[in-house]
């Protein structure tokens, strides 16, 4: 995990090495001012004790000189650190941030399915932010603490060894503290991810659907889903927050324990109850020398508590850097769609890798370049699904799917793609202008063509009427339009990518019968070489087709022009009386 982690660092490795060694030069700065001051306070203790007549000033001038260079360095290189530290963890994030979206437009349907939205949004903002401050941490503190922690060691030995057993005790049982807190606290910090995951879900829903929320009076219910889903994340965080504050005051009471026992032994060696050779001036930088031991296993303890809460966060990133389409490139990919033949021999399908439910089973057809093919079936019929397969959004289980007589398998995925347009059930467009919507099909597209495209889906005639015309501003999610001029807009963008085939999924049932019947004119007369390929609950969009396939639960019930399926499918037969009284009721 945290070797496929490492690889975001990238040009950010330089800094990330520097780092740690100003860590470790501004930790010996700081370990050589308390052996200096001991220099001066011998040098004063002397001349207080009577060994000496008087103070030797240039001892007392060089120690000074070097404690106040040493102080400079320490300064020096802990800015910088820091600095570089910043650098390099913000750079690491960045680049995690980017590689996991660059993977996420790798991903197929299949892969997709296996996450939420909310779930993914979480890990690319706030499981990187976690990662960034535990990386951050650990290029500073992991090798400043333990430089700090084993040079008082070395120092402390040489003043006297029995004080550095004593501070390697109070180490080994702060060890002990931060061990258990950290076993303890990683299962809730898990928790809590999941939950936060649960939190933006409900979060995306209500600010998605505000406009159902408040048509239907419902704020108060999902103001309280809210409040259920943020007081879950609170629980699980107050939970592990809980244990993690033990620490502190844990590190602090064994601090003070320390010096207590330093000032009593010292101060029994110096009066002479206890063997050793001790003074003052040795007492005093031991102390601090137990505050800077004590202060490392601190640092270490922070920064523990750090990679603890970024672990969870760590595992779900690489989850995401670590899936694999489940779409295989070909290895010999063709690179050019001669034309919108389509072919399904045997096909099967279904969306579970464990192929529990089978959504398409034993389809076999044969669609001609140029021809219109209607697709009718009940919901969950399979239609989409049997669609999905054309430019590979989906893998099939069993047999092949052709264009241009080539299995999908076999083509460079943007080759086969950008020949394949499709206008989904579910409209979708962006922030921005028509005209940059409409680019979508073509990024190089003129404003003629653009305009051509629209009069063609029957668009241009209400883009007139609006204010900027094709630069009019559709809003977030082109909340600007009503759902008919929406689907037109998306008709125009498919049109524009010039396809070889074109594919509705149900993508005219916002429309007007007549707006609809101009479109499939105008997509005969100006397109007659593209397949096209209409999904539709309506009879009327797809009669005149040449022909109509009915679909019922995964399966081909019956195939042939409007006429035929009338005297021969019983399916057919009954969804037209079905409308067709349903209008005669109307009327």
């Amino acid at each position: 995990m945290i070797k496929d982690l490492m690889k975001s660092v990238r040009e950010y490795k330089k800094p990330s090495i520097i780092v740690p060694v100003l860590m470790a030069g501004e930790a010996l700065m700081e370990i050589i001012i308390p052996f200096l001051m001991t220099f001066i306070v011998g040098e004063l203790q002397s001349v207080a004790d009577g060994t000496k007549a008087q103070v030797n000033i240039n001892t007392i001038i060089i120690c000074a000189s070097l404690m106040i260079v040493c102080a400079l360095l320490a300064l020096f290189f802990g800015t910088l650190g820091g600095k570089l530290a910043a650098v390099a963890s913000c750079g690491f994030a960045h680049n995690l941030r980017e590689d996991m979206y660059n993977n996420l437009q790798t991903f197929s349907f299949a892969n997709i399915d296996n996450y939420s939205t909310s779930s993914l949004i979480t890990r690319i903002t706030t499981d990187v932010t976690n990662v960034q401050n535990a990386y951050q941490m650990s290029i500073r503190m992991l090798v400043r603490a333990p430089v700090l922690f084993i040079s008082s060691i070395i120092m402390t030995i040489i003043i006297e060894p029995i004080m550095a057993l004593i501070f390697a005790c109070a180490a080994i049982v702060l060890g002990v503290v931060v061990a258990f807190c950290m076993f303890k606290v990683v299962p809730y910090f898990r928790t809590m991810f999941k939950k936060y995951d649960l939190l933006n879900s409900v979060v995306q829903e209500d600010l998605t659907a505000i406009r159902v929320v408040k048509s239907y009076v419902r704020e108060d219910r999902e103001i309280s889903k809210m409040k259920n889903a943020s007081g879950e994340v609170y629980k699980y965080s107050v939970k592990a927050e809980r244990i993690l504050t033990i620490m502190m005051p844990g590190v602090m009471a064994v601090m003070f324990i320390v010096n207590i026992i330093i000032l009593t032994v010292g101060s029994n060696m110096y009066v002479g109850n206890f063997s050793g050779n001790i003074g003052p001036s040795q007492i005093q930088t031991l102390i601090q020398y137990s505050a800077q031991i004590l202060t490392g296993v601190m640092m270490v303890a922070m920064c523990l508590n750090f990679i603890s809460l970024s672990k969870g966060s760590a595992d779900r990133i690489a989850e995401v850097l670590n899936e694999r389409t489940t779409l295989p490139k070909a290895e010999e990919p063709v690179f050019e769609v001669k034309n919108g033949d389509i072919d399904f021999d045997d096909v099967s399908f279904c969306y579970s890798q464990k192929k529990d439910v089978t959504v398409l089973e034993d389809i076999n057809l044969h669609i001609k370049a140029g021809q219109t093919v209607g697709i009718i079936g009940a919901t969950g019929s399979g239609k989409t699904s049997l669609v999905s397969l054309i430019p590979r959004l989906y893998d099939v289980a069993t047999g092949s799917v052709k264009v241009g007589g080539v299995d999908v398998r076999r083509y460079n995925l943007d080759t086969l793609r950008s020949k394949v347009a499709m206008v989904l059930q579910k409209n979708v467009l962006f922030s921005g202008t028509i005209a940059e919507n409409l680019r979508w099909g073509d990024e190089n597209a003129t404003d003629e063509e653009i305009r051509t495209a629209a009069e063609q889906a029957c668009a241009d005639e209400f883009i007139q009427n609006l204010p900027g015309k094709y630069d009019y501003d559709l809003g977030q999610g082109g909340v600007n339009v009503s759902g008919g001029q929406k689907q037109r807009l998306c008709i125009a963008r498919a049109l524009l990518k010039h396809p070889k085939i074109i594919i509705f999924d149900d993508s005219t049932s916002a429309i007007d019968t007549k707006t609809d019947a101009t479109i499939r004119e105008n997509l005969r007369k100006y397109a007659p070489e593209t397949t096209k390929i209409i999904i539709a609950q309506r009879i009327a969009s797809v009669q005149d087709a040449d022909l109509i396939i009915v679909l019922d639960e995964g399966r081909i019930n019956g195939m042939g022009k409007h006429e035929d399926l009338l005297k021969n499918n019983e399916i057919y037969k009954e969804v037209y009386e079905s409308q067709v009284q349903g209008g005669e009721d109307n009327g």
